[in-house]
């Protein structure tokens, strides 16, 4: 009960450094008169308006910040968000839309988001705040493509575990809005990108699929990942994006790093010895589970590469093929084939969570478990194997008692994984 207690509040504190609010406040500020954003200053009397654009888990609280922050310089604005919150700002306005497959209220505020762009002249600054879930609540396909189509092609992507990267690879050369079409529409004014990143290597162009950031992706790439998959597209609706962009800045302002940074001091001040393996683990779930194992195997019984109590911590975005018909998450998954794998070391306690509070279709944000937990499952007639082999890790862990469930954070920095050696 210790250890799943300890690695409860590591979890919190990695999303108290994740909290989109505080990842404003570090790398912005106002004067009064000169907007500093990271190294770069704006001299805000040079502009008529001030508007705040864009989407994500977190771009409200991002947005919020902004909004405290430079009061009434701020002119107005429009971001997606997903549905759930209530909190309104009191100069941008809110579009709830659906995630993760995009619906008709994100379509509709796109296209405001990309009118407020293409009406912006050279006195005009655009704020735009981007983070996780921008992708699917920012969609504006390209004409013939429809919606219904774009829906089609997201849920079949996520259905064959293709990596974030390949996903918005597709989504920008599809899109009216992605892959720089943002920014190259609002020139020549100034647009500001802040981003909180949820994708491993915080790639700015591949953050919520980059609406305002230049494109190194190309259309053959696209083409060759719908190939791979055998997902068709219309031909007339791919088509290429901005390969540069001026009068632009981008910042990421948080990501997954910070958030393992937070949770590996936390580890270290509950007394563990803290292994930091990735931020940028990629990869079929259950197989990167059967990795991590591994380490904390050799963790127990040598001592290396750390010593015990240890804290093995790693992040980044796994993907799940889905095989059969049942229920669950990447990291509902990844906490299951751990604790399969590690069913005879006691000492091991396996976690992993979204950040977002949000695991696949769930309302939970991942799950907790160790050898007892398997354990009792068996003698309750619970085939662990079987639930795997179903991709049906919510039904296992919720009979269990098991899952953790921290209702939408707010943020989105991908995954947080854990494995605690006693």
């Amino acid at each position: 009960m210790r250890a799943r207690k300890h690695a409860l509040e590591i979890f919190r504190s990695a999303l108290a450094a994740a909290d989109p609010s505080e990842a404003v406040a570090r790398d912005v500020s106002f004067d009064g008169r000169k907007l500093t954003v990271g190294k770069r200053s704006y001299d805000l009397t040079k502009f008529d308006r001030v508007q705040i654009i864009g989407a994500g888990k977190a771009s409200r609280a991002m947005a919020q910040s902004l909004e405290r922050m430079l009061g009434r310089r701020v002119s107005g604005g429009l971001i997606n968000v997903p549905d759930g919150g209530d909190a309104a700002l009191r100069r941008v306005k809110l579009n709830a839309s659906s995630h993760p497959v995009p619906d008709s209220r994100g379509e509709a505020g796109a296209q405001q988001i990309l009118e407020i762009a293409k009406c912006a002249g050279p006195r005009d600054l655009l704020l735009c705040v981007i983070s996780g879930g921008a992708s699917a609540l920012m969609p504006l396909p390209a004409p013939p493509l429809t919606l219904a189509d774009k829906q089609g092609i997201t849920k079949k992507l996520l259905a064959t575990g293709a990596t974030i990267h390949e996903m918005n690879i597709v989504r920008k050369h599809l899109s009216l809005i992605k892959g720089g079409q943002l920014a190259q529409s609002a020139f020549p004014a100034t647009v500001i990108t802040l981003m909180l990143s949820d994708v491993p290597g915080d790639d700015p162009a591949t953050i919520g699929s980059g609406p305002a950031v230049a494109d190194p992706s190309t259309i053959d790439d696209a083409r060759r990942i719908l190939g791979r998959f055998g997902i068709s597209a219309p031909e007339e609706a791919l088509h290429e994006t901005p390969k540069s962009l001026s009068r632009t800045q981008t910042l990421v302002v948080g990501s997954n790093r910070l958030a393992l940074d937070a949770a590996a001091r936390k580890a270290k001040h509950l007394g563990y010895h803290p292994l930091l393996l990735s931020s940028f683990i990629e990869g079929e779930t259950r197989e990167v589970a059967k990795v991590h194992a591994a380490i904390a195997k050799e963790v127990a019984a040598t001592g290396r590469p750390v010593r015990v109590p240890a804290c093995i911590l790693s992040g980044g975005e796994t993907t799940v093929t889905i095989r059969g018909a049942g229920k669950g998450g990447r990291n509902q998954e990844f906490t299951l084939a751990a604790a399969m794998a590690l069913e005879d070391l006691p000492s091991v306690l396996a976690f992993s969570a979204g950040t977002d509070g949000i695991d696949g279709p769930t309302d939970a944000a991942g799950a907790i478990a160790d050898a007892a937990t398997i354990s009792r499952a068996r003698s309750l007639g619970l085939d662990p194997q079987r639930y795997l082999d179903n991709n049906d890790s919510y039904s296992f862990f919720e009979k269990l008692e098991a899952l953790i469930k921290t209702g939408p954070t707010g943020t989105n920095v991908m995954d947080i994984r854990m494995l605690l050696v006693t």
